[in-house]
């Protein structure tokens, strides 16, 4: 967990990757993910038939299973001591370079991109993140996320 006093010095670790923890990719954590969004494609829930019929040769988690993850994956690498609170402005770009197979594990990879004045009072942080899978190249998925912080 990185700590960051305030704004000021949120500023100076421009260009800083900052780490998560691991995550496991459970086959109920994607079942519950296809629950609340009702996306059921065979291929995230029926890892029988995705053994058998899938180029993957397993269950993978959705794509935006990985994108929800960020939110988690910024609570657990940064922690800005003044902010009072964050929400979530946006994204710019988001790609999925690699699936992600059940059983797999995550961390992410935060780097600040830039810090933006506005006019409400806080900040608009673009951060660019990058979800590793451990033990693959590519990434499972590569974001600039946005978010609002107000001290």
């Amino acid at each position: 967990m990185k700590k960051i006093k305030n704004i000021a010095e949120l500023r100076e670790t421009k260009g800083d990757v900052i780490l998560s923890d691991w995550f496991e990719v459970t086959q109920e954590l994607v079942n519950q993910f296809a629950e609340c969004t009702k996306d059921y494609q065979w291929i995230h829930i029926d890892p029988e038939r995705a053994k058998k019929e899938s180029p993957f040769g397993s269950a993978i988690a959705h794509g935006f299973y990985s994108l929800s993850l960020l939110p988690m994956f910024m609570e657990q690498s940064i922690h800005i001591e003044s902010a009072k609170m964050g929400v979530n402005y946006g994204l710019n770009k988001v790609r999925y370079p690699h699936h992600v197979p059940v059983g797999s594990k995550l961390r992410c990879h935060t780097t600040i991109q830039n810090v933006e004045d506005q006019p409400s009072g806080g900040v608009k942080i673009t951060w660019l993140c990058s979800i590793e899978i451990e033990g693959f190249q590519k990434p499972a998925c590569v974001a600039e996320m946005l978010s609002l912080i107000f001290e």
